[in-house]
């Protein structure tokens, strides 16, 4: 990409799209664009394509979405197919239509089946049921891919699909109606030890094995792989590394500071058993993520108490 061209990035304000906006600036690009979802209505076709044609972004990173964690999936399916659906035709048509260079689209690790082998291969997309949780939004995600594919195969254009681990890190959701495990259980536990309460609940088990990803190198991955990669194949993202929840929340206390117990409560769902990405596609590429665990939650308990947060 020359440090001149045109970027637009589909959700410049959410936690994805911030970070890819920090990683360009930090490398010299000047011409970075994006609207928040109240000045530009993503899954409304026309005022999508008006933009296209008024600003001609030369390259387009597609990480707006309506996501959220098990509760929010289960109670607004609909919600979530409906608009991913939306918001992602529109935008890589109009990529087209107004001959984008190169697109980089970001999709999910639960687009793979529930019980995959792991760790996850890229070629294991549709070979077996989904995480009946998530189904509708993996559905969307899926669609997308196999969107930027055809219109590979069809035009010839150069739109590339990456998978992301789960992610976390600074402009996270906290909402507990709809925040994912990491950043829910930042908020939970802040809150438990402000209020000295003796526990707190964690939904499940806590037996679930999760790999998680800091946002900025997730947004450094991104940049990289729109600059180098020249494949138009899937690829995925993440740290290569899991925990299990229970080991995760334990972390949680103690960058926290809580001394109180964990209470996991077996009658909400689990989720998929495990979900580890297999990254041998990117590492042969020269990229891997510098951010740990460990420092990855300090860096995001710092953000929340900075109160730069959804609640």
């Amino acid at each position: 990409m020359e440090k001149s061209a045109k970027i637009y990035i589909a959700g410049i304000y959410g936690m994805v799209g911030s970070a890819i906006a920090r990683k360009l600036k930090e490398q010299g690009y000047t011409e970075v664009i994006g609207h928040s979802s109240q000045e530009l209505d993503l899954t409304n076709q026309q005022a999508v394509f008006d933009f296209f044609k008024k600003e001609r972004p030369h390259y387009v990173f597609l990480a707006a979405a309506k996501v959220g964690g098990i509760y929010a999936n289960l109670t607004y399916p609909a919600d979530f197919i409906y608009s991913n659906l939306w918001i992602q035709t529109n935008i890589i048509h109009a990529a087209y239509v107004f001959r984008v260079t190169k697109l980089l689209f970001l999709g999910s690790s639960c687009i793979y089946p529930k019980l995959a082998e792991q760790p996850m291969k890229e070629e294991y997309l549709l070979s077996g049921p989904l995480e009946p949780t998530n189904e509708s939004y993996a559905l969307a995600k899926i669609a997308g891919i196999k969107m930027c594919e055809a219109y590979n195969r069809q035009y010839h254009t150069s739109y590339i699909s990456c998978m992301p681990t789960n992610l976390y890190g600074p402009n996270d959701n906290y909402n507990l109606m709809n925040a994912h495990v990491l950043p829910a259980l930042i908020r939970k536990v802040h809150e438990a030890k402000i209020n000295k309460q003796l526990n707190f609940t964690v939904w499940g088990t806590g037996s679930p094995q999760r790999e998680f990803l800091y946002v900025d190198d997730l947004a450094d991955a991104c940049v990289f792989l729109m600059q180098e990669y020249l494949q138009n194949e899937t690829i995925n993202v993440g740290s290569g590394q899991e925990v299990s929840i229970r080991e995760l929340a334990e972390l949680v206390k103690k960058t926290i500071g809580y001394s109180g117990d964990l209470v996991f409560d077996a009658s909400k769902p689990d989720g998929t058993p495990r979900k580890l990405l297999d990254v041998s596609k990117l590492r042969a590429l020269d990229w891997k993520p510098k951010v740990s665990l460990e420092e990855g939650i300090r860096l995001a308990y710092t953000d929340f108490l900075a109160g730069k947060v959804r609640m």
